[in-house]
């Protein structure tokens, strides 16, 4: 049954078990991530199959992804404070299954960029829907720890999509890549279907109207803590679409280990699903400012670090991957926390902050890092030094945001999240 009553902070009030509810949140999400990283062992057979002339063209097949992903939130936002979380989670999912097969007889390569983007954009409904759906039913640090198991679970995708991807292409033409997206969306589809409640009462719906819309988003935008840790949120993500977007060409062309590529991505991936989940254990005695202001120093700390070794010692493929993989697994401690911070001001007006969220983050991530990547010049150097700029103006941003004040100070007053 929907929950018609006002959560309070640091609480949460479950449709289903909260094993499938996070399970449930987590396959939803993961249709972001899949739809990303599966196809990363093909890019380069995409690639030669459409006779791309630059080679840094077949990041465009992931980043065309992303753009879709962006913009159309701040449609999708509105919608579902309307009409309901679920009603949009399936048509999304409906989209989402219609676009993976369409880009399986793309018949060039720019037909295949724009189902991509349509594709995208089909995938920003899911993430609307359940971003909004978490934040119906848990706040506070409760919402931090559910994102926190969400993004752990969720981020077993990436550990596992490029194999799938790469085990897929020994079968079967790299085209399947994109159906096997297709088949996880109807199973998503059918799950949702018959086992998730609508979180979002008639009570409680916000009257679809460009006044209406735009008094959201004035609440959104004007939020110092919201609008701060969004903008926060999008320079940090910059950082991890960069990587995304040149992965294979770093452990390919910088270190020639692309054979085992799906291997080295797993194991960044995996130490990143780890941080997620000791984030969920933490967050609850330490608090999500805590965590992420610290994780954002260590972030940028080993960044430099790597950045200058690569840049005076040499490129060594252990001390990069070593310290890079490190550097990744930050994100586990700041992404769920940042997106919390962000969402749980909004309180009924999560479906439009949510989408706010969304477009400001992937659009500003997305361009970042399509920028970074283009540069990629056959070293690292280009990466890890993006990676301590943005990582310095992400703190910035906090420093703003908390107005000097981090680690913490702010937290824990207990009120009612209207």
């Amino acid at each position: 049954m929907a929950n018609p009553k006002p959560i309070k902070r640091d609480s949460m009030n479950l449709p289903i078990p909260f094993w499938e509810f996070v399970a449930m949140m987590a396959a939803v999400f993961g249709l972001q991530a899949l739809g990303i990283d599966v196809m990363l062992p093909a890019l380069s057979l995409i690639g030669e199959e459409f006779h791309t002339v630059n080679p840094n063209d077949q990041q465009l097949v992931v980043f065309a992804f992303v753009l879709g992903f962006g913009f159309p939130q701040l449609i999708f936002g509105p919608v579902s404070d309307r009409f309901g979380r679920k009603i949009l989670l399936q048509w999304s999912l409906a989209g989402y299954f219609v676009a993976s097969f369409l880009c399986m007889i793309a018949p060039s390569f720019y037909w295949l960029l724009f189902f991509r983007f349509i594709q995208g954009i089909t995938c920003a409904g899911t993430r609307v829907s359940a971003g909004a759906i978490i934040r119906d039913v848990s706040a506070g640090r409760a919402m931090a720890k559910i994102m926190s198991l969400v993004y752990t679970v969720f981020m077993i995708v990436p550990i596992l999509a490029p194999a799938i991807g790469t085990m897929v292409m020994t079968a079967l033409p790299w085209e399947w890549i994109f159906g096997v997206l297709g088949l996880f969306s109807l199973f998503v589809f059918v799950w949702t279907t018959f086992r998730l409640p609508q979180t979002l009462p008639e009570s409680e719906r916000r009257p679809f109207s460009l006044k209406s819309i735009r008094a959201a988003f004035q609440a959104v935008m004007t939020n110092r803590i919201s609008l701060g840790y969004m903008i926060a949120s999008g320079v940090i993500f910059g950082c991890l679409f960069s990587f995304i977007g040149s992965s294979e060409q770093v452990f390919n062309d910088v270190f020639e280990r692309g054979d085992n590529f799906w291997i080295w991505f797993a194991g960044i991936a995996g130490l990143l699903a780890i941080m997620n989940f000791a984030n969920s254990r933490a967050v609850d005695n330490l608090g999500m400012r805590r965590i992420s202001h610290t994780v954002l120093f260590v972030f940028i700390s080993l960044s430099l670090i790597n950045l200058l070794w690569m840049q005076f010692v040499g490129q060594d493929f252990w001390v990069f991957y070593i310290l890079f993989a490190m550097t990744f697994g930050s994100f586990g401690m700041i992404g769920a926390n940042f997106t919390s911070l962000a969402l749980e001001p909004m309180g009924k007006q999560a479906g439009t902050a949510n989408a706010v969220y969304g477009f400001i983050t992937m659009t500003v991530s997305s361009l970042i890092g399509i920028c970074v990547a283009r540069v990629f010049d056959g070293t690292v150097r280009p990466l890890l030094f993006a990676f301590v700029i943005l990582g310095f103006i992400s703190l910035g941003v906090i420093l703003v945001t908390e107005k000097g004040k981090l680690f913490g100070v702010g937290e824990g007053k207990e009120s009612e999240i209207l």
